[in-house]
C-alpha cells in the first residue's frame, strides 16, 4: 500500500484526495496575539541607579514564637487519681456482677446475659479509657466516663430486680460517680493536652 495514492486491493480503505491545497502558512510579521507589545524606539534609556545583582526581599515578619507551655508542667495527681478510683470502680463492678450471675443463673438466664454484656462494655470503656488518659489523649476521659455510666446501669439493674444485697454492695455506686467527677476535672484535661 502507497501513502496517498489510490487504496490497494487488499486493503480496500477508501481514500479521498484533497481538494484543495492546505492554505500557506500565515506571515508572522502580520501575525496578531491577543498580547500588546510596544516596539522598542531605540537604546534603552540609561538608569541613573547603577545596575546591581542584590535585591532586597521584602521584609520578613519574625517567626511567631513557639507554643509556650504552661510555665509549670501539668502535675499527674488528678489523672493518677482518675485512673486509680476508675480501676477500683471497675474491679468492685466486676465482682458484684459476677456474684450476681453465679447467683441468680439457675433463675433468670436472660437477666444474667444482660449484666455479663454489660460488665464487658464497662470494662471494655474503663480499661481503653485508663490507657488512653495515662498516655495524655482526650478520648480517655469520654471512655472513662462512659464505663462508670455503664457500671452505674449494673447497679442500677441490681437495685430494680430487688436483689438481696449486702449493705456493703449499696455504698459501690459511689466509685463509678467518683471516677466520673475525677475524669470531668479540668486538671485531668489539663494533663490530657
Amino acid at each position: 500500500m502507497t501513502s496517498g495514492g489510490p487504496p490497494s486491493e487488499e486493503t480496500r480503505i477508501i481514500r479521498r484526495q484533497p481538494e484543495a491545497a492546505p492554505p500557506p502558512p500565515p506571515d508572522l510579521s502580520e501575525q496578531h496575539t491577543g498580547i500588546i507589545r510596544r516596539q522598542p524606539t531605540g537604546a534603552f534609556p540609561a538608569s541613573p541607579e547603577p545596575q546591581t545583582s542584590f535585591i532586597p526581599h521584602a521584609a520578613q515578619p519574625p517567626p511567631p514564637p513557639p507554643q509556650q507551655q504552661s510555665a509549670r508542667p501539668q502535675s499527674p495527681v488528678a489523672a493518677s487519681a482518675t485512673a486509680t478510683v476508675s480501676i477500683i470502680s471497675g474491679w468492685a463492678t466486676a465482682v458484684i456482677a459476677t456474684s450476681l450471675i453465679s447467683g441468680w443463673w439457675g433463675t433468670d438466664e436472660l437477666f444474667c446475659i444482660a449484666i455479663g454484656f454489660l460488665t464487658a462494655v464497662s470494662a471494655a470503656a474503663t480499661i481503653g479509657g485508663l490507657i488512653s488518659l495515662l498516655l495524655r489523649q482526650r478520648i480517655g476521659r469520654l471512655l472513662i466516663v462512659v464505663g462508670s455510666i455503664v457500671a452505674l446501669m449494673i447497679f442500677a439493674g441490681l437495685f430494680v430486680a430487688g436483689a438481696d444485697l449486702p449493705d456493703l454492695v449499696y455504698g459501690i455506686p459511689v466509685l463509678p460517680v467518683a471516677a466520673i467527677t475525677l475524669a470531668l476535672l479540668p486538671a485531668t484535661g489539663r494533663w490530657c493536652r
